[in-house]
């Protein structure tokens, strides 16, 4: 012992084998001890088991318990640099049927003890019938847990009151199990609190929790948030994942404890560092939603990836999402397809629509149909009429699969049963390029009816071109001015569009200038590029409004922008002539280009006189050239002049 103590451990091994010799129990024990250590030997717990082994025969209680638990849990060789494990299996290789006998030298016991709960129950009964303490408590989870023996929790309780007698705190937290869960005794949350509270003033940290969740819940005493966080904190302190968690939690919300997001963020950073997954959650929650602060979406992101990564489904599409939205991430369509799939694999509905829409459109993924079509079954199942309404149309159209109108009929049926408004109105649409029956328009008028009831605004757009007779019979625009009001109220930009012209013309029976200018600007100002054109015309014109060139040539651009090849001319007609706007020949040409090259007759023309007069463009006269054959292909008058007064025949190159 004195060597040992001064670290002279080869010369501790020497004089304990001696000792071990001699038959003296505790030195077998020791040289146990250095082989679990790796003091003065290479560490092996199979050698360790050999000497606790002889310690135990001649009656050594710490061998016993000792060597019980080597049994109880085993030990398993591990794999890696320098592991005698992986030695041992490439050794093999290398030397064939030399090896077992190299093996036999190097490591006579083996590299790993097999898991024996019979052994261990034998071993760990000695040494509790001994009287250790640890050893009755173990000997108590055996029995209560089956292990070695056959499951018996009176025998289990005996044991751990007898442990209980000498305090031992792990004795008294399992007491307390014992009464909060009724195993062999009726529930009682009184005696568990009174058995928790004993190993807890001992600082058994899971005692300690275990209380704190009673004094939190009010479970056979009264609730007390603060001596909850008192208990929490006090386990804390050990850096015990839960009670790092679950203080947090408190002083995120103030209960039980002042209210700190600094200290609370602290306790839930190190709680999840721990890799424990309720911790990581609520991080990535807490930096998502900002908890009074500003959000931090780079940190919610990284912290819902780690969630992902330990299988929690919802974040697995939470970082689809965010790959796909670039949100606190650099967008990556691969990877959001990635974490779709994986999120739909484990019964994500959601997920696994989205999914089926990558493998559908070919984004992140190579386009597979029969993959979109598999998810979207998947999602189906879940209920996302979504889902079936893509089903439908994919069987209806033909898209990747042979066309099929009595299954498509099947999926968007089943869709519109569910209720969704979207699915009566796709439905309804394809009743209605089955048959124009009086029967089926009726058929097709309810579904429209209850969806745009619901606020579903296409399905009121679609009841107004019904009406309008887009689907045969007489147009009543009267009739259908309402239902794509009522669309176009509701944001959908087509039906404001429609409702715009309607108002515009004079034949439709409804003219109202200032009503098909207010309509326009709606259109308009959500982007619709024919309504931002004819938005420049009625500002140019004067028709409903005032008239205000300067703001018909924003219009005429924001609409060129978009690539309308009339507002594209006409932008460069009125910036040659400096209408609205001051005069600018070099961005008339190039808007004369832009709708040249998209086929414009007029704009082709043009483009040659610019480029023959050298207006706003260098002069090119082969250019200039170039463009009056393409207008005059056209039948274009001005071009095929143009062309005949220099001497070109249409059919020069």
């Amino acid at each position: 012992m004195a060597a040992y103590e001064r670290g002279q451990y080869l010369e501790a091994l020497k004089l304990w084998k001696l000792a071990a010799e001699a038959g003296e129990a505790e030195a077998s024990y020791r040289i146990g001890m250095l082989y679990v250590k790796g003091e003065g030997v290479v560490r092996s717990i199979p050698d360790a088991a050999v000497w606790y082994e002889r310690a135990a025969e001649l009656g050594s209680i710490e061998a016993q318990f000792q060597l019980g638990l080597i049994f109880l849990h085993g030990d398993k060789a591990p794999l890696g640099p320098y592991r005698h494990e992986t030695w041992r299996q490439s050794s093999a290789v290398r030397l064939g049927d030399k090896a077992s006998n190299v093996h036999g030298l190097v490591f006579p016991h083996g590299t790993s003890v097999e898991r024996d709960v019979k052994v261990a129950f034998r071993w760990i009964s000695a040494a509790a019938e001994a009287g250790k303490a640890e050893a009755q408590t173990v000997l108590g989870n055996m029995y209560s847990e089956g292990l070695g023996c056959t499951k018996d929790f009176q025998a289990a309780l005996g044991w751990y009151r007898a442990a209980a007698e000498q305090k031992c705190a792990p004795a008294e937290f399992a007491l307390g199990d014992v009464h909060y869960q009724g195993r062999g005794v009726p529930v009682d949350f009184e005696q568990a609190a009174i058995w928790y509270r004993k190993a807890a003033d001992q600082d058994h940290v899971r005692a300690q929790v275990a209380l704190a969740f009673m004094n939190l819940k009010g479970a056979g005493m009264p609730e007390a948030p603060a001596e909850a966080a008192r208990l929490f904190q006090s386990a804390a302190r050990h850096d015990d994942a839960i009670a790092l968690y679950n203080i947090g939690l408190l002083r995120l919300n103030g209960k039980g404890v002042a209210r700190d997001l600094d200290l609370a963020e602290t306790a839930l950073r190190k709680a999840a560092r721990k890799d424990y997954l309720p911790a990581i959650q609520a991080l990535a929650e807490f930096y998502s939603h900002g908890a009074g602060a500003e959000p931090d979406l780079r940190e919610a992101a990284t912290w819902y990836e780690k969630a992902a990564e330990r299988g929690d489904v919802q974040a697995q599409f939470f970082v689809g999402r965010f790959y796909a939205t670039g949100t606190g991430v650099a967008p990556n369509i691969r990877r959001a397809a990635k974490w779709f799939e994986r999120a739909a694999e484990n019964g994500h509905a959601t997920a696994a629509f989205n999914v089926a829409i990558f493998y559908l459109n070919g984004s992140g993924v190579e386009r597979n149909v029969e993959a979109a079509i598999k998810w979207f079954e998947r999602a189906s199942e879940g209920g996302i009429s979504a889902a079936q309404v893509q089903l439908g149309r994919l069987y209806s159209i033909g898209n990747g699969v042979p066309r099929d109108q009595k299954l498509a009929g099947e999926w968007l049926s089943k869709a519109a049963v569910g209720g969704d408004p979207d699915a009566k109105t796709a439905y309804a649409l394809f009743l209605l390029h089955q048959d124009g029956s009086s029967e089926r328009l009726v058929q097709v008028q309810a579904l429209l009816s209850e969806a745009a009831e619901a606020g579903y605004a296409p399905a009121a757009f679609q009841l107004g071109a019904l009406r309008m007779g887009k689907f045969g019979g007489t147009a009543d625009v009267q009739g259908a001015i309402p239902w794509f009001t009522r669309a176009a109220e509701a944001g959908h930009v087509e039906a404001q569009y429609t409702l715009a012209l309607l108002y515009a013309d004079p034949k439709s029976g409804v003219s109202d200038a200032r009503a098909a200018a207010s309509w326009m600007a709606t259109a308009a100002r959500a982007g619709n590029a024919a309504a931002q054109f004819q938005l420049a015309v009625i500002y140019c014109t004067g028709n409903g409004v005032a008239q205000d060139v300067a703001q018909g040539v924003s219009w005429y651009e924001a609409a060129a922008q978009q690539g309308h090849m009339v507002a594209q001319y006409n932008l460069a007609v009125m910036l040659g002539r400096g209408q609205g706007r001051e005069a600018d020949p070099k961005k008339a040409v190039e808007w004369f280009q832009k709708a040249a090259e998209q086929g414009m007759a007029e704009a082709q023309l043009a483009l040659g006189d610019a480029l023959m007069s050298g207006t706003g463009v260098a002069q090119d006269r082969d250019m200039a050239v170039y463009w009056y054959q393409h207008a005059a292909r056209q039948r274009n008058e001005g071009a095929v002049r143009r062309l005949s007064s220099i001497g070109v025949a249409l059919a020069d190159n």
